[in-house]
């Protein structure tokens, strides 16, 4: 088993899944469950009320076992159309969008469109739509209302922590073009094929609460209980490399990956975007990581924040950016004259992914430079304010509250005191202007994310804070959100910590009838 990949607090198992429950993708077979599937008319509905411009843009995806070069290193992995990311799709507002995915994998798959409000049988979880056999095919069809940066994974066991992710833009054709050139940075943390696999870092996840184990170098530790980390233990090889974060409260994730990547490349062999001095640049930072929040700043430079999660707010300048796992970021950088590193360093995990802006001569700076912007300014969720024409109706109607939990040494990650597969889920009515609060009990952060939907995220003071459909909760944090009842259907509702997920972090947000 190679060395790297394995966690800080885990003592990863050898072999694979055998058997461990992957809660990820079915239905909750709890009979206390209630809402229940819309009808297909309300979700028509909501569809036809959507803008539509009559265009339609189409796109394949082939999701299936390749090679893929990360730079020097040839890794064995999954990816779409056998690269890393995927294919750019892209559209306006209002335009239909046809993607045909022909399944060339040994299991089901989907694509979940993370991030659109679109309709709820072409979300790409299950149940709300069906998963895709191994050799068939399926055409996902639905129009966008809004603009912004999203991406698109599937969501069907831990398929998260492979290389099947694409970006998906959204333009709307009359916003002011106020910049120059465009770059669109997905970042990853990356074990397929070059460490364990995703399955053995489960499987070791989760053999952490079988009580006595036996440690190379170690005696017995009998049954470990607790919420927090055990730092790097002596005499267990690998065991290290996660350490803690002031920004996400605590430990900074579960697992310490051999490779962090920026567009599919490692930073030895970065890529490389290419502009003139003076240029205004857009980047659109996506997070597609499974376990990994970076801490993203591009040498030389301030970033202004214009949006987040698609959606714009007042613009901030910062010096660096916090990106948790499903988090997306849009910065303006009016750019230098020479070679500058985007540095996205893996927080907690004392590694970075990297690629170069070029705009002159000069040489690539060392692969292992961190700029000083990293610990300038970082731009958080409280940082940023919605653009007031995007403000969501002030008031609720409903409250829901969504109380996050789990240990670590029992990986036993719940909502509301339940894992995904004995799940009651929450409910809201067409119409309703529903609150969420987000309560974390756990000593682990997580990236909550709703699909279907956006929210506004409330600050401690009650006012209006940034529009998103990711949000970080901090360990023993409360989180408020605000969201409208606008698009009826099943939807999930989960931590993208791919392995928290996994383990039972996740719920349904059910229209009731």
């Amino acid at each position: 088993m190679n060395r790297e990949a394995l966690t800080r607090r885990g003592f990863l198992a050898a072999g694979v899944l055998g058997g461990a429950a992957l809660v990820a993708c079915g239905r909750s077979t709890n009979p206390q469950a209630t809402g229940g599937s819309p009808s297909p008319g309300a979700i028509a509905a909501a569809e036809a009320a959507r803008p539509h411009t009559g265009r339609t843009v189409t796109a394949n995806l082939t999701p299936g076992p390749t090679d893929i070069d990360l730079g020097g290193t040839v890794a064995r992995t999954l990816a779409y159309n056998g690269q890393v990311p995927g294919p750019l799709i892209r559209a306006n507002v209002g335009d239909d969008i046809a993607v045909t995915v022909d399944n060339r994998l040994d299991h089901p798959t989907s694509v979940h469109w993370h991030g659109i409000a679109l309709r709820n049988d072409m979300d790409g979880a299950s149940p709300a739509s069906p998963n895709i056999a191994p050799a068939s095919g399926f055409t996902y069809r639905f129009s966008s209302p809004h603009p912004g940066t999203y991406w698109a994974h599937p969501h069907t066991g831990l398929d998260t922590d492979f290389g099947l992710y694409i970006p998906v833009i959204v333009d709307d054709p009359a916003e002011p073009g106020r910049y120059d050139a465009e770059w669109i940075v997905m970042l990853d943390d990356w074990t397929s094929g070059v460490g364990t696999s995703p399955e053995q870092i489960f499987t070791g996840l989760q053999s952490m609460g079988m009580g006595q184990m036996q440690m190379p170098g170690m005696g017995g530790m009998g049954h470990m209980s607790g919420t927090g980390g055990m730092g790097s233990m002596p005499g267990v090889p690998g065991v290290g490399g996660v350490g803690t974060s002031d920004l996400l409260g605590g430990d900074a994730g579960d697992v310490s990956y051999p490779y962090y990547t920026l567009n599919g490349r490692i930073p030895s062999a970065a890529t490389t975007f290419t502009a003139k001095p003076g240029n205004r640049i857009r980047i659109r930072i996506i997070n597609a990581a499974a376990d990994t929040a970076f801490r993203v700043a591009l040498a030389g430079h301030r970033m202004t924040v214009t949006h987040t999660d698609g959606f714009p707010v007042r613009p901030e300048d910062v010096d660096a950016l916090l990106v948790g796992m499903g988090e997306r970021y849009d910065v303006i950088v009016t750019a230098g004259d020479g070679v500058f590193p985007l540095v996205a360093s893996a927080e907690g995990k004392n590694a970075v992914a990297r690629a170069l802006l070029s705009t002159g001569g000069g040489s690539a700076p060392d692969a292992a430079l961190r700029p000083p912007q990293l610990t300038g300014r970082v731009g958080t969720v409280d940082t940023f304010t919605a653009a007031p024409e995007v403000l969501l109706p002030a008031g609720s109607d409903h409250t829901l509250q969504v109380r996050l939990s789990g240990m670590m040494m029992r990986y036993d990650w719940m909502i509301n005191g339940r894992p995904y597969d004995q799940t009651v889920p929450l409910t809201v009515r067409q119409g309703q202007n529903a609150t969420l609060t987000f309560v974390n009990d756990s000593m682990m952060w997580h990236p909550m994310h709703l699909h279907g939907h956006t929210f506004q995220v409330l600050k401690p003071d009650g006012s209006a804070g940034p529009r998103k459909d990711t949000v970080i909760v901090k360990p023993m944090q409360t989180v408020v959100v605000r969201m409208v009842a606008d698009n009826p259907g099943e939807w999930m509702l989960h931590c993208h910590n791919a392995y928290h997920m996994a383990a039972g972090m996740m719920t349904t947000l059910n229209y009731a009838r």
